[in-house]
């Protein structure tokens, strides 16, 4: 077996080894999105006038960051009063300075998608003209990426916007992680439903 061959076969035995790895990791990552959307469907049939509203929210966020393996997210909810998105539940770097920060009405990359009701990836919220850097200044944390959701009813109403950030890693978001969030947010839509609904049932 000449020089060559050995050498030949050595690199794809690398090759080989490196692929089966890469796909070891790509299933695990299918196996964690699958039990984190699992857990939200379960959790979104199961509630009642006694669901802590706020874990449920913590919850729904978790899943979208579970999902699309971010390092950071928020989940803001609508105030239906002036039309702001407040930070209701906010994970990673600014997660102790933004719980309860407006955002006003129409600003940043959330408050368009939220007049808009349309889904986006932003590959650079930099070069994004509706980025509101007011938040990153205020917390000191550097958005990147991001992909952000508006939470809608059938009727159109708009309970908010879920939005993760930064994919880990440092690669970029793909248009399956957005196919991902638009199933959580589904999911995310008819579990804050519900939970409304049984706490306007709940005897005073």
């Amino acid at each position: 077996m000449s020089d060559e061959t050995i050498r030949f076969l050595k690199e794809e035995a690398r090759r080989l080894t490196d692929e089966n790895r890469d796909l070891r990791n790509e299933l695990r990552a299918l196996r964690e999105s699958v039990h984190a959307l699992s857990a939200l469907y379960y959790l979104s049939q199961n509630i009642t006038a006694d669901t802590d509203v706020f874990k449920l929210l913590s919850d729904i966020l978790d899943a979208a960051m579970a999902v699309l393996k971010a390092s950071d997210g928020s989940l803001m909810l609508t105030d239906d009063q002036t039309n702001e998105l407040v930070f209701a539940v906010v994970r990673g770097t600014a997660a102790e300075s933004l719980n309860g920060y407006r955002l006003p009405a129409g600003q940043g990359i959330a408050g368009s998608v939220a007049a808009t009701r349309q889904p986006e990836i932003v590959m650079d919220v930099r070069r994004d003209p509706r980025f509101y850097a007011l938040v990153d200044e205020t917390t000191g944390m550097r958005t990147r990426s991001m992909v952000c959701v508006p939470l809608v009813l059938d009727n159109g109403r708009v309970l908010g916007v879920i939005q993760v950030l930064n994919k880990v890693s440092d690669r970029e978001f793909t248009q399956d992680d957005l196919d991902l969030m638009l199933v959580v947010a589904q999911l995310a839509v008819t579990a804050m439903h519900r939970a409304e609904r049984a706490g306007e049932q709940k005897p005073a």
